[in-house]
Order: C-alpha cells, then structure tokens, then sequence
C-alpha cells in the first residue's frame, strides 16, 4: 500500500479518473467499429436500432427510480427533465419517439420495436438487471451511474458524421435523435458529474464509483457482445436448436 492510497482525489483528479474510463466505452466495441466504419449489412443495422430501443425505453425508468429514491427537491426538478426528454411532451415527442422514426429510417415498422420482437435475450437482461440496480441503490449511486453520458456526445457526432455516408439507404429523418442528443447529453453531463464529484468524498468512495461506472460500462458493452453474436456470427440465441 503506497503512502497516499488513503488520501482523497482532488475533484480535478477524481473527474479526471472517471474520464479515464472512456477506453471502456462501446464506442471501442468492435461491433459499433464496423457499424461507424460502413462495414456491417443493413440486417445489422436494424438489429441494432431494434435492440437499443429497448433501452431507449429503460432510461425514463431508470430515471424514475432514481426520483423516487431522491428525497431533494432541487435534484428532482433538474433530473425529471431526463424523462421529459425521453418520453416527450404534447408539440416535442422525444427521444423515444425520434428511435421509433429511426426504426422506420432503416426499415422497421413502429409495431415491431414497440413490440421488441426482435429482442435478444442477452440484451434484456443487462437492461433489466439497470434498472434494477437504479431502484436498489442510493439515489446518489444511480445517479452517478448515468455517467457514460461523458463520452456520449463523441458517439452521437460519428454517427452523423458517417452514417449518411456508408448507409445513403437509412431516411435521413432518422438521425433526428443522435442531433437531439448532441445538447441534451451535454447538459445531462454537467448535472451529474456536480453531484458526483460531491456525493464521493472518501478515497474509498471514490474507488467505488469507479467500479459503479464501470458497471455501466461493461452493460453497455454486454449489450454489443450480444449484437456481435446474433448479426456478425450469425449465430443469434439458440441458432444450434433445431426446431
């Protein structure tokens, strides 16, 4: 043990750890490699778009548990926005809504994402097993969870950057959520990490958090393990099983 493993991290140092763990996120995945790179077929492509709207259905949610854990007001009328965002208003459908409109941009009828007929198992339940851990875990804890949402931005611009590109067949309505995203994950981003960057005080706490984000992480990684396997495998759950 060094002589300052005790010592709490400087807020500077602490956020700095946490974007540290940028190298973790999905966007390193060799499966959104070859999506942002124009290399996967247009099954693929759906297969993703029909897999993330279920967690694009999750993250109201998952923020609703977090409210409901959160006894401060201040906190819950800046987090409710989140779910505003998702599940939209009269005159601003949002993101839930802008999902379905990319469905339909890459040949997915409404009926067959609301239905996630096309859900992998696996995806499922990292999904769950979020939203579970949202609703079990300190207001605080699931909070700070969301923080992937640093490196989201990065993610949403290649798509908007590549996709119309290598995919001119995708209807260009559909990228209506990756714009949308580019600003609200921004603001998201900077009310999460305040309160993170306060709630961990202790070295210990802060070590915590690092194994919290990596949680996520390694859900949304779980989530493109199982993408890989059903639409660049070819070998979707059960493909051995003769029926």
């Amino acid at each position: 043990m060094t002589a300052d493993s005790g010592i709490p991290w400087t807020k500077e140092a602490f956020e700095q750890k946490l974007r540290e763990k940028e190298k973790y996120y999905h966007i390193h995945h060799e499966f959104h490699i070859l999506m942002n790179s124009g290399k996967l077929e247009k099954p693929a492509i759906q297969g993703w778009v029909a897999n993330r709207f279920y967690y694009q259905t999750a993250i109201p949610v998952k923020d609703a548990a977090i409210m409901a854990n959160c006894p401060d007001r201040e906190v819950r009328r800046h987090w409710v926005q989140r779910i505003i965002d998702h599940d939209g208003t009269q005159g601003d459908e949002g993101g839930i809504e802008a999902w379905l409109l990319l469905g339909e941009a890459v040949g997915l009828p409404r009926e067959e994402l609301l239905s996630h007929k096309h859900l992998l198992p696996g995806v499922k339940f990292a999904i769950d097993a979020y939203i579970n851990f949202a609703r079990q875990q300190p207001w605080e804890v699931a909070a700070s969870s969301s923080l992937t949402e640093l490196f989201a931005p990065t993610i949403h611009q290649k798509r908007l950057d590549s996709w119309p590109e290598y995919y001119p067949w995708i209807d260009e309505r559909g990228y209506r959520y990756f714009r949308k995203r580019l600003s609200e994950a921004r603001r998201d981003v900077q009310h999460g990490l305040a309160i993170t960057l306060d709630y961990y005080k202790t070295r210990e706490q802060q070590e915590k958090m690092l194994e919290v984000l990596q949680f996520k992480l390694d859900i949304l990684w779980t989530m493109l393990d199982c993408m890989w396997m059903a639409y660049v495998e070819n070998k979707p759950p059960y493909h051995n099983i003769k029926v």
